[in-house]
């Protein structure tokens, strides 16, 4: 309970001092606050030598359960330009409300989120497989839209337009930065299309609802084991309505993710006989992770599915 009051008591004790936020670090880069990985690594590839970026989620954290410190909040109120995702992190929009509306930059409209009815709609065709109520998170909104690169570009876009408006001496280096970003994530998201695109079969069973977009862009259709939050337990019927699934659609391969307990995807191994592969959903990089950066980890992720389904 005291991490939870915590913050909220230094929000009201910072509000009421009205400290004005500093807009440079101490080296006099410009000082840019993330509030997880994908966000972060965007924010250094557009802002280069010029910035520097915190990262609010630990390394290997999950995002979805952040709760801020109070040296957090701090650096949320003097960082020049907050990166965001709004209602994905609800401390995280609480503290901006309080202390950087007017800093933040919400990726929400850039990365043109998708609900997880019309990523099902767009994909290869279950979609009224599962009932409402079913754990599923039908109509939410998925925050994962960094597993497809072409709209983390679009992302680092705006990113660069913001930081522009933030140190407009910049703007110039900030606009080629992110234009050469953009043909490293265009370059990344052919190689992961071309090697896709023989693979036999077109069906991932995943822990919980990541995929969707990385599905939705190279023609997969996921089928989560449980919803949007890793934490969420399925109930029994999830679990044998997935167990019929694997056996119907020949799924040899099932999915654990790094971030998130291997438990329930071991007991639908045994159950169905398939293997288990982990994917990594890139929310943030560890010693656990395959590689140092957001394309490398991209790239094992390739790695990884072009054995688990079955692409010559």
């Amino acid at each position: 309970m005291l991490r939870r009051v915590l913050p909220a008591l230094v929000m009201g004790t910072l509000a009421l001092t009205g400290c004005a936020a500093p807009t440079r670090s101490a080296d006099s880069r410009v000082h840019v606050v993330a509030a997880f990985y994908p966000l972060a690594y965007a924010a250094q590839q557009v802002g280069g030598d010029r910035v520097t970026v915190e990262t609010l989620t630990k390394p290997g954290g999950e995002p979805h359960d952040l709760e801020l410190l109070p040296r957090q909040i701090l650096d949320i109120q003097d960082a020049a330009l907050v990166v965001h995702l709004s209602h994905f992190q609800p401390a995280v929009d609480a503290a901006l409300a309080a202390h950087a509306a007017e800093r933040s930059l919400d990726v929400a409209e850039a990365a043109d989120l998708l609900t997880l009815t019309e990523e099902h709609d767009h994909g290869a065709g279950h979609g009224d497989a599962h009932e409402a109520g079913d754990g599923h998170d039908h109509g939410a909104v998925d925050p994962h839209f960094w597993l497809d690169p072409t709209r983390l570009a679009a992302v680092a876009e705006a990113i660069a337009d913001r930081l522009a408006q933030a140190d407009p001496a910049g703007a110039t280096a900030y606009r080629a930065n992110a234009a050469a970003f953009t043909a490293q994530l265009t370059t990344l998201d052919a190689e992961v299309e071309t090697g896709l695109a023989t693979c036999t079969n077109r069906d991932l069973v995943t822990g919980h609802s990541a995929f969707g977009y990385f599905a939705e862009r190279y023609g997969f259709t996921q089928e989560p084991i449980s919803g949007l939050s890793p934490d969420l337990e399925p109930r029994a019927s999830d679990l044998a309505h997935v167990v019929e699934f694997v056996r119907e659609h020949d799924v040899r391969t099932i999915y654990a993710e790094t971030i998130a307990s291997p438990l329930i995807t071991q007991t639908l191994a045994r159950e169905t006989g398939a293997r288990i592969a982990v994917l990594d959903t890139v929310e943030g990089i560890s010693d656990e992770s395959a590689a140092a950066d957001y394309p490398g980890v991209m790239r094992a992720n390739l790695a990884t599915l072009r054995l688990g389904q079955d692409c010559p």
